[in-house]
């Protein structure tokens, strides 16, 4: 990705689909020329946090709200050091923000963090196009040095990116150092948290029940997991393709030998299922937003989520599975497709979830999950 600072407010902008498809408009955020898979999320609200969560990392992210950057960016919401997203696209962005927390504009961060983006499309006809063709790569070009660009040109630039399947990337994004998120109030137990591309949100909501979170590098190893003594293990959301995660798979495996009571969501769901000997898949458009209807099979329960992701486990919904660490069977499934949002172990404390339970940005419907892996960790000790 190559950026500029200039010019950005006036500057024309081009976005390029690998299938030909081409929407124009105005450069929105930093100038020049960005890469990444198109996808659309459908969240009304929570822009920063959708911004700064690391699984977007190589995702061009498709605002179907038409508003955007109405409340400014403060310095509390961010999921994460920085902004991963490496594109960004809208219809009509704030010209002035008004929120009491507000320290900038959103056009001032994606500025400042070098991410190119466009505005001024009309993005419910990029979202349809999506939806029926499904993600795909994309450019977006913008300045006035592509003014006079053939689109031919500018489509074989796209063209020649790499595809987000077959993608390892959970280690660009994942902490390069162990890191201590402390227990709010009295310790309970302490958990090892693999990092994939964990939310900041994730390890406070652990915290907050009493849990000492050890927050480790993707790379991380069974040993390196046991060294902190955890009461449980956690493997966190994250980018890319889950078939590439060879060595997270091996390592959840470990703990699923120990039977330490485990944990995944999103990309750690994923894990989970391959550890257990299921396949994964791509999912034509996949699902992000905050607002994805599932059901909890184990209460019957619907919970409004927030989802990310566009890969998903290849698991029976009509039956209990057989697996080297017993009986499994899927726990939580999407209402809207009936894809699988969840996995439990019937032999053994091990479950997941396909969406974010930490609602960063989101509904709080999903928070009773760190409650049940509280209660795994306490039936373990007892």
């Amino acid at each position: 990705m190559t950026t500029s600072t200039r010019g950005a407010a006036k500057a024309p902008a081009v976005l390029v689909l690998e299938d030909g498809r081409i929407f124009r408009g105005r450069a929105y955020g930093a100038v020049g020329e960005t890469f990444g898979e198109a996808v659309f999320s459908t969240g009304m609200t929570g822009y920063q946090e959708t911004l700064t969560d690391p699984s977007y990392h190589r995702q061009v992210v498709v605002m179907t709200a038409p508003h955007v950057g109405n409340t400014g960016v403060n310095d509390e919401d961010p999921e994460s050091s920085r902004i991963w997203v490496s594109g960004y696209v809208v219809r009509d962005p704030a010209r002035v923000p008004s929120n009491w927390r507000s320290r900038r504009t959103l056009d001032e961060e994606l500025v400042k963090q070098g991410v190119v983006g466009i505005s001024g499309i009309d993005t419910r006809a990029l979202t349809r196009h999506l939806r029926e063709r499904g993600a795909m790569r994309v450019g977006i070009f913008s300045g006035e040095s592509w003014v006079g660009i053939r689109d031919e040109a500018l489509l074989a630039k796209v063209r020649s990116q790499p595809e987000m399947k077959g993608a390892n990337l959970s280690a660009e994004v994942a902490t390069k150092e162990t890191y201590v998120v402390p227990a709010i109030g009295e310790k309970r137990f302490t958990v090892a948290a693999v990092d994939l591309g964990i939310k900041g949100m994730t390890p406070h909501r652990m915290a907050e029940r009493g849990i000492e979170v050890h927050v480790l590098p993707a790379t991380a190893t069974v040993e390196d997991v046991y060294a902190v003594d955890p009461d449980g293990v956690f493997f966190s959301n994250g980018p890319g393709d889950p078939a590439t995660a060879d060595g997270p798979v091996a390592v959840m495996q470990g703990v699923l030998e120990r039977r330490t009571p485990l944990f995944g969501i999103c990309f750690g769901n994923q894990i989970l299922g391959r550890a257990l000997g299921f396949g994964t898949y791509k999912l034509k458009y996949g699902h992000r937003g905050i607002n994805q209807p599932v059901q909890d099979r184990t209460t019957g329960k619907v919970e409004v989520t927030a989802h990310n992701h566009g890969f998903a486990v290849d698991a029976p919904l009509d039956k209990v599975s057989e697996t080297p660490y017993g009986r499994a069977e899927v726990s939580h499934v999407c209402l809207n497709d009936q894809v699988v949002e969840g996995l439990q172990l019937l032999d053994q404390p091990a479950f997941s979830v396909q969406y974010h339970p930490e609602a960063a940005a989101g509904p709080h419907d999903a928070a009773y999950l760190f409650d049940r892996f509280v209660s795994l960790m306490e039936a373990e000790r007892a």
